[in-house]
């Protein structure tokens, strides 16, 4: 895989789904065995490893401690860049995004943080980054992967 694209924001639902057994998580699994690697510039913000804890646990079935370790191991990556920032600016900057494209205040977050941190791609598995014009967004599923994902949370 070619770093053409990055540096790379990672959202949430990414790095839950490389951390599942989902028929559909190559693509993620691919990108986060990439970003471990040093193969791709990734960014990680430190609070999307909390929601990628509720989304294992709550929707692929998790328990806590087993979620809490996979992420944990996740951590040690140290080619990643974990981004740590959660200044009140930050924090202002990102519901001001949320606010002027209608997205959830942790979307506007992580698309401040992609414009602070000169990210040029979002990886995602769903649309909303799309109305952002500061970066490009790769949504990493097909609709058909997704429908197939949505299949799979629905057994």
């Amino acid at each position: 895989m070619s770093d053409a694209g990055g540096p790379y924001l990672f959202d949430v639902g990414v790095i839950a789904l490389a951390h599942t057994e989902a028929p559909v998580r190559d693509s993620a699994l691919s990108y986060v065995r990439d970003a471990i690697t040093g193969d791709i510039d990734a960014v990680v913000p430190y609070p999307a490893l909390f929601g990628a804890h509720t989304v294992l646990t709550t929707y692929y079935g998790r328990s806590n401690a087993d979620a809490s370790r996979l992420l944990q191991n996740f951590m040690d990556a140290k080619q990643i860049h974990w981004y740590d920032g959660m200044s009140e600016d930050v924090v202002r900057d990102g519901f001001s995004q949320a606010s002027e494209t209608n997205v959830g205040g942790w979307d506007g977050y992580y698309a401040q943080v992609a414009i602070d941190e000169g990210v040029n791609t979002v990886l995602t598995i769903d649309d909303d980054f799309e109305r952002f014009d500061a970066f490009d967004t790769e949504i990493i599923l097909s609709p058909r992967e997704f429908g197939e994902l949505n299949e799979y949370l629905e057994d």
